[in-house]
């Protein structure tokens, strides 16, 4: 079952909380497909505005949700196959000219932002800033997640072990990602639509773009228990880590990877633990999202028994 969702006011949101009321109601195993603005919730001169926006409720990225998965409770993981995104013709990308831990260290906070504004072609896969420069597309949804069982609104911009802004560039079509569910019915939602992200994200913003389709497939999972998010790309197992402390977010990142290979393969913890250190590579995620992402890449070939 495919359920097509309309790009309109009542779809969207921006903000994380567990009483807001879905949007719609799916079995596991179903699929959504929608389009969605991008994070800065941005049209085209002369398109329709999606206004009214609440200054607190609709702060955060542009998001199509909450989804309501029948099945879904607290302690499940939720499996977000990612069928199809596809992204709409513009973006923009915007570095410096405000103060971040970051920005202060390279000297960019002062003075006037600097703004690539991009054309973007989906079905040549490439993008062409306004300097003229071309980059290839790899599209990707920078959030997938759920609200955390905590009441109150909540940002759109940290990442959290129930997903989020987790901004991995590797989450693009073709992907699963594996969110442990933390509220009853998931709740999920996603947006932020990305043309293309270095790892770290930099200058805090990647090629925002909107979302002209993307295709989720949502399932309920009672025989995976996870604590933090992972993937599943064609090429590799993925474990991700979120903290504001580097060394935490790596350590969270490690642990589901060693995890994982007891799970996959059987490995005691020492013995894994000595296998990724020589074939896990260990990358940053994003910098610029109020905790750090870290994500531990395990090649699915690298070992062979």
């Amino acid at each position: 079952m495919i359920h097509e969702i309309p790009l309109e006011r009542r779809t969207l949101h921006g903000h994380f909380s567990r009483d807001l009321p879905p949007i719609l109601t799916i079995d596991s195993g179903d699929t959504i497909a929608f389009a969605c603005l991008n994070a800065g919730w941005d049209t085209r001169p002369g398109e329709p505005k999606y206004e009214p926006r609440d200054e607190e409720l609709d702060a955060g990225h542009a998001l199509i949700g909450p989804i309501e998965v029948r099945g879904a409770r607290k302690g499940r993981t939720l499996e977000v196959r990612i069928d199809a995104v596809r992204v709409g013709d513009f973006g923009f990308t915007v570095a410096g000219g405000w103060s971040s831990w970051l920005n202060d260290r390279l000297e960019v906070s002062d003075g006037d932002d600097t703004v690539l504004l991009w054309h973007v072609d989906a079905d040549s896969g490439i993008a062409r800033d306004d300097r003229g420069r071309e980059v290839d597309l790899h599209p990707f949804l920078g959030v997938m997640g759920m609200p955390p069982d905590e009441p109150g609104v909540h940002e759109t911009g940290p990442p959290r072990p129930c997903g989020g802004n987790i901004d991995c560039k590797e989450l693009v079509a073709g992907t699963t990602l594996f969110l442990p569910i933390p509220v009853e019915d998931a709740l999920f939602s996603a947006g932020d639509g990305h043309g293309r992200q270095g790892d770290g994200e930099s200058s805090g913003t990647a090629i925002e773009v909107p979302l002209d389709r993307a295709e989720l497939t949502l399932a309920v999972r009672d025989d995976l228990e996870l604590d933090w998010p992972i993937a599943l790309t064609p090429d590799a197992w993925i474990a991700f880590g979120f903290d504001q402390d580097l060394h935490a977010a790596t350590a969270v990142a490690l642990d589901g990877i060693l995890k994982l290979m007891k799970r996959e393969h059987g490995f005691e913890r020492r013995d894994a633990l000595a296998l990724a250190s020589v074939v896990v590579d260990v990358r940053v995620t994003q910098l610029v999202n109020g905790v750090l992402g870290v994500h531990a890449v395990l090649p699915r070939d690298a070992i062979r028994i």
